[in-house]
């Protein structure tokens, strides 16, 4: 109950304070009102705005003093004026459950005490002087517009009634009081039709244009002319001009009224038209355009997605074609089928699975399947095509036999990651590697290492690494396997070459005792037999008979035989002569760095096979640029030198070098030509605006506003004086214009030194 009283002590408070503010300012809203009177011509609407508008002005300053009235003040007002309060006001303003016992004991005597509004003096006194002076400086105020302005004889007529009012009824010139747009988008896109007070709109392609217009006098006749040449009329319809139009291009219009009256609206409005797109597919399964039939697959699972501005097709074609057969037996079998989709008309998902069994896919055989699919545009609709997806059922390997070693090839060739993309690969496996399982993370690394192992073993071709592990040396003679040690495995590192001679002397003593004498006794037949042989080291000369005891010669036409005598070895690095001594340092350190990266990768470690893989890179890419090949230029022609007449200055039967320049070809710029016109002074009639509205429609896709350049050409035609409409088009054609071709300059002529060399030159000649 205490805080009811209270309050009620703040609220008389307020609306005290909220009363003896606003009562000076009332006065004033009638001044407001005398002036809009005056000011507007007595016009109703403007008097009755202008004092709403100075109340609500005062009441917002009245409440604005009336809220500075709070709890705080009134605790503070009743503390210094109500001695019988105790100083403990501040304890009406709370809740009595919340207090102490002692607290709420002393709220119970201070509400006791608590005196009414009258007796407590919160309310404010009415400040009678202020309320007086307002209102009379208002009056003298009200009193001094009401005359003003005085009408003067001159706009009173004979009879006594005010010529201005008769002129202000009487138009002098044609106005539009009212136009309305009417906008129907097509069915098909079910945009809802709108109607707005404008001129100027963004419509859909195809929409139907109403256009509605009011003029103060009725003019004679009312079209709509576009600067493309296009020109709508209106009709008369009681006191409205109506016209209803296809939005099929844009343009900018303006309306021409025939009348007595004059008509002084040109101003330009324009029509953009939003283009109907084309609708998009996606296609999000397979992930790629070729793909291989693993074995027991028996379904292919196509899905993709597509989507339209305005509406899809419920829809979509899918066209399969089949090849059968092999070699120029092939055969196709088209096939079209229609999908239905899920999702709204903007945007459909299509999803469906193959039967491969069904379609009778067999080996060798390929499936191409694309999607198409169309808007709901009617008539006309527009497609989109996906691209080609390929099922591809490989033919069966050809099986190798042992008599037909080298004659059978694989149907698919060899591809090979470059050392670039094993480098992505590993940094890749790297980044993923917290998302990884030990295993798998070793599976991925292990498949790395296998590209770079194909990579080392392609790139050692050219070293003449035909397999991994020692090259295969010839022998003389069959030794027992047993009988040699076994050979080092070669690896791509600087010391690989002295392994490799190490164990081919090996060899070589293995064989010597193999024939039955000392490695160092080479007087006998069998030493000459053994030795360099025309310089290849192939085994014996040509013609010589095996040494007696020496196993393995067994006849005529042996395999080894052959391949000592008439050819050469090409998988010892020594052998490989293709490249150059420092192109094959080059690659074998490459080949090194290789092996140190496929090393790091099988121990499932990329990271430390990244620093070799790089250092790997960096050397292929040196070897690609450590040869180059330099040709003579041919085809010149020149004439031979005359030296007797070198340095004579004879210039008798010498034609001029200077080549004449012919003047090149080039397609007129038409906004290159308008833009250097106006650059001329203004009525030269140089302007086309016709060329360049053709222009613009043929290269549409160059402007990004082709009708601001149009507004800005028609607003050239109407003022050819107007600077700044001259140097806005300007601005507006110097983006469309081509840059020009380079020219070639000619040749400056001599300075003062080069004319007195060039001059002395015939006083040296006879000397």
């Amino acid at each position: 109950m205490s805080r009811d009283a209270f309050a009620q002590l703040l609220r008389v408070a307020r609306r005290r304070r909220f009363a003896a503010t606003l009562a000076p300012a009332l006065p004033w809203v009638a001044v407001a009102a005398a002036l809009a009177w005056r000011l507007g011509h007595g016009r109703p609407a403007l008097i009755a705005a202008s004092a709403v508008a100075a109340l609500l002005l005062a009441l917002a300053g009245a409440w604005w003093s009336s809220r500075a009235l709070d709890r705080s003040w009134l605790q503070r007002h009743l503390d210094a004026s109500q001695p019988q309060l105790e100083d403990s006001s501040a304890l009406l303003a709370d809740d009595g459950a919340s207090l102490p016992p002692l607290a709420r004991l002393q709220r119970d005597r201070i509400l006791q005490r608590l005196p009414s509004a009258a007796v407590a003096g919160v309310r404010t006194p009415w400040p009678l002087a202020p309320i007086l002076a307002s209102a009379a400086a208002a009056a003298l105020l009200i009193a001094a517009i009401l005359p003003w302005p005085a009408a003067s004889p001159a706009d009173a007529s004979p009879d006594g009634s005010d010529t201005r009012a008769a002129a202000a009824t009487t138009p002098v010139a044609i106005e539009l009081l009212e136009y309305r747009l009417g906008i129907t988008p097509p069915a098909y896109t079910r945009l809802p039709g709108r109607e707005e007070a404008v001129l100027d709109a963004k419509v859909p392609e195809g929409a139907t244009l109403a256009w509605t217009l009011r003029f103060n006098t009725p003019p004679d006749a009312v079209a709509l002319e576009f600067i493309d040449g296009r020109r709508i009329a209106l009709e008369r319809d009681g006191g409205h001009w109506r016209a209803d139009a296809v939005a099929g291009q844009p343009g900018l219009y303006r309306i021409v009224a025939s009348a007595s009256l004059p008509w002084r609206d040109d101003a330009l409005h324009r029509i953009d038209v939003i283009r109907d797109l084309p609708p998009s597919i996606r296609v999000t399964a397979p992930a790629r355009t070729l793909s291989l039939r693993t074995p027991g697959q028996r379904r292919w699972t196509l899905d993709f997605e597509a989507e339209d501005d305005h509406g899809l097709a419920a829809s979509a074609a899918m066209h399969l074609t089949m090849t059968e057969g092999s070699g120029e037996d092939i055969r196709f079998r088209d096939e079209v089928r229609q999908l239905g989709g899920r999702g709204d008309r903007h945007r459909r998902r299509f999803s469906h699975q193959l039967d491969l069994d069904a379609l009778g896919l067999a080996e060798g055989d390929d499936l191409i399947v694309y999607f198409v699919v169309h808007d709901n545009r009617p008539g006309r609709a527009q497609s989109a095509r996906s691209a080609s997806h390929i099922l591809r059922w490989p033919p069966p390997q050809a099986g190798e036999d042992s008599g037909m070693d080298g004659v059978l090839q694989k149907v698919l060739p060899a591809y090979f990651a470059s050392q670039r993309r094993i480098i992505i690969d590993a940094e890749a496996l790297i980044a993923a590697r917290p998302q990884l399982e030990d295993e798998a993370f070793g599976a991925r690394s292990d498949a790395i290492a296998v590209d770079q192992r194909l990579l080392r073993l392609r790139y050692g071709q050219f070293l003449g690494e035909e397999s991994e592990g020692a090259p295969t040396l010839p022998s003389a003679a069959r030794i027992d396997a047993d009988d040699l040690p076994p050979p080092p495995i070669l690896l791509p590192t600087s010391d690989a070459e002295d392994e490799a001679d190490a164990w081919r002397e090996m060899v070589s003593a293995a064989q010597d005792r193999a024939r039955g004498h000392d490695g160092d006794d080479d007087s006998g037949p069998a030493g000459k037999a053994t030795g360099d042989g025309e310089g290849h080291g192939h085994g014996h000369a040509p013609g010589a008979a095996p040494p007696p005891g020496e196993p393995g010669r067994t006849g005529f036409g042996e395999a080894g035989d052959v391949l000592e005598e008439f050819g050469h070895v090409h998988d010892i690095p020594e052998a490989a002569t293709l490249l150059a001594p420092k192109t094959r340092a080059l690659l074998r350190r490459a080949l090194g760095e290789m092996w140190q990266s496929e090393l790091a990768l099988r121990q499932a470690r990329p990271r430390d096979a990244l620093p070799a893989a790089n250092r790997a890179l960096v050397l292929v890419k040196e070897i690609q640029q450590a040869d180059r090949i330099h040709l003579a230029r041919t085809g010149t022609g020149l004439p031979p030198v005359d030296f007797g007449r070198r340095l004579s200055g004879d210039r008798e039967g010498i034609a001029s070098r200077r080549a004449p320049l012919a003047p090149a070809l080039l397609e007129e710029d038409v906004p290159a030509a308008l833009w250097r016109a106006l650059a001329a002074p203004p009525g030269d009639g140089s302007i086309d605006p016709g060329a360049l509205q053709a222009w613009l429609a043929a290269n549409g896709e160059r402007s990004s506003d082709p009708l601001a350049v149009m507004a800005a050409v028609d607003a050239v035609q109407r003022d050819p004086a107007c600077d700044d409409c001259r140097a806005r088009l300007r601005a507006l054609l110097w983006p469309l214009t081509r840059p020009p071709t380079a020219a070639p300059l000619q040749r400056t002529g001599p300075d003062a030194a080069g004319k007195a060399y060039l001059d002395a030159l015939p006083g040296d000649g006879g000397e």
